[in-house]
């Protein structure tokens, strides 16, 4: 499945989720169908709510983690960017589109399913450089 059609399908049913307020059975079958092992990886991380939102105050800075099997990953949505190996290997070779994180983001962040976590901006620098190690 091409770029296009995996976020249209990705697009279209997080904006029919938020409207009900709710992701239906149809939805999940439409996801696997589309993302396969990669959906499965996103809604397991949904269910163990491993996705973040984080808020620097007084800034309002918002950034995204997805806390994942090796480390916790960042997130940056409206590039289409992750810091994941899958997004470095698999995404940027065109082999996939979107890595689960992503996936994950987009649904958690339509249907409100994340743990939101305010910080001082005064954190916001050395939580950045955190989280933007290279993995060990």
């Amino acid at each position: 499945m091409d770029k296009d059609s995996e976020m249209n399908t990705l697009n279209t049913i997080c904006k029919e989720a938020k409207k009900k307020d709710k992701i239906t059975g149809k939805n999940l079958t439409e996801l696997y169908e589309t993302f396969g092992q990669r959906f499965i990886n996103a809604f397991q991380a949904l269910k163990e709510g491993r996705v973040k939102k984080y808020v620097f105050k007084p800034s309002s800075k918002v950034v995204w983690i997805v806390v994942g099997k090796e480390r916790d990953y960042l997130l940056m949505p409206e590039a289409e960017f992750c810091s994941c190996d899958d997004f470095y290997f698999r995404v940027l070779d065109k082999e996939v589109h979107l890595c689960y994180h992503l996936i994950a983001q987009k649904i958690a962040n339509v249907l409100k399913w994340y743990d939101s976590i305010e910080e001082r901006d005064e954190l916001y620098d050395s939580l950045m450089n955190e989280w933007k190690k290279p993995t060990p």
